[in-house]
């Protein structure tokens, strides 16, 4: 029985720009002390070596620091660590593997893998790990294929896993791009006993692929956008004496997991408004929540200034809360009540009518006067309210 743990994409060192700069150092240390948990998990469950299938690193300029924490956690990991180069970290002239900081600090439990030549497990007698590093940013071929080829089925009582980082034809938009990876021809290699298990990397989201069983993309150890449907798991494998495999998809961490959420409001009125209020008082964990909100419908003067002042207010509890500006369709009109409320008179009253006037309108100048009078309808009602918070929640 050999028994390892699938990760992919890290992406240490991700910067994401709609997080506030505390959020943004918490999001990074996190991605690392997951490394850790990783380690945790492969002791907990008696885990022979680990396989990372590509973008360990965001780039290959990430800082010094960044590298030298991660070497840290994956110090911490009590079995081998092998790491594949694939296209956010390319085996390149300017590597972050071949930078003085890896190689000076890089810990013995860590291999990178630099060939398609099979690498023995050390401490693990009969298991060797076959990966297909990148040497630049773009391939143009199916590596996966053109390795696999050219292999002989492995010998009896040897476990070959490889490690892979690229999309998948039947997942892809364009499945005749040549750098797909076939998915009946490593089903093929994998039938004929030529490799045992493919540990693939790139897609965020764990995925199950064929009907083989041993075809997985483990997804990325910490959510990193919305598009991510199945993130912050790492994978169990088992390999039985038959070459059998079992997976078991294991959360990495679910104490300090970061959440993508993105929710549509349909608003009529300050009910749907307080809905919204509700909504986002009951999100958990807001510190490593990341919210993007769709709004659609029809509002009031007072009823959108309701809505920016909830917005405002809870903006400082997530790591990130904004508007989704690509999906708004809010209508903000000003109404007769929204002025005898503030008991507007002269100028005042008569700037009001102007800019509900301009209200009407389409475009920028139409937008700007909506804004301007949610504005003097926040100061109207409150003399003291923060102008720059007015803008900063219409932006």
């Amino acid at each position: 029985m050999t028994r390892f743990l699938h990760t992919s994409d890290w992406q240490l060192g991700m910067t994401r720009h709609f997080l506030l700069p505390e959020a943004q150092a918490r999001f990074t240390q996190d991605r690392i002390d997951a490394i850790r948990k990783i380690g945790e998990l492969a002791g907990a469950r008696s885990i022979e070596f680990v396989v990372v299938a590509g973008d360990v690193f965001e780039s290959n300029q990430v800082a010094p620091q960044t590298v030298l924490r991660a070497l840290e956690a994956l110090a911490t990991i009590p079995t081998p660590v092998f790491l594949l180069p694939a296209n956010h970290d390319p085996l390149d002239s300017a590597s972050v593997y071949r930078s003085r900081t890896f190689v000076d600090k890089k810990p013995e439990n860590v291999h990178v893998i630099e060939s398609s030549e099979p690498l023995a497990v050390p401490g693990v007698d009969g298991v060797e790990v076959l990966g297909v590093p990148w040497h630049s940013k773009r391939q143009l071929t199916d590596t996966v294929a053109r390795e696999t080829a050219l292999l002989e089925p492995r010998p009896a009582g040897t476990v070959c896993v490889m490690l892979a980082h690229g999309g998948i034809d039947t997942l892809s938009p364009d499945p005749e791009a040549p750098d797909l990876i076939d998915l009946a021809s490593a089903e093929a290699a994998i039938r004929d006993g030529r490799i045992h298990y493919l540990a693939l990397g790139d897609r965020h989201s764990t995925t199950d692929l064929g009907e083989t069983g041993a075809i997985w993309y483990s997804g990325t150890h910490v959510a990193t956008s919305f598009r991510d449907e199945n993130p912050g798991n790492i994978l169990a494998v088992e390999i039985a004496n038959d070459h059998s495999v079992s997976v078991e998809v294991l959360p990495v961490d679910e104490t300090a997991a970061w959440r993508f959420v993105d929710q549509k409001f349909d608003l009529t009125g300050l009910d749907d408004v307080e809905a919204v209020n509700t909504f986002l008082h009951e999100q958990p964990d807001k510190v490593r929540t990341i919210v993007r909100v769709a709004l659609a419908g029809q509002l009031s003067i007072s009823a959108a200034a309701r809505l920016d002042e909830i917005i405002e207010e809870f903006g400082d509890h997530f790591a990130s809360l904004r508007k989704w500006e690509r999906r708004m369709d809010l209508a903000i009109l000003p109404d007769q009540m929204d002025a005898d409320e503030l008991g507007l008179a002269g100028y005042a009253r008569e700037t009001w009518d102007e800019l509900a006037a301009s209200a009407t309108g389409s475009g920028e100048e139409g937008r700007t006067a909506t804004q301007s009078l949610a504005l003097l309808y926040r100061l109207a009602r409150n003399p003291e309210a923060d102008a720059s918070g007015a803008e900063r929640t219409s932006s």
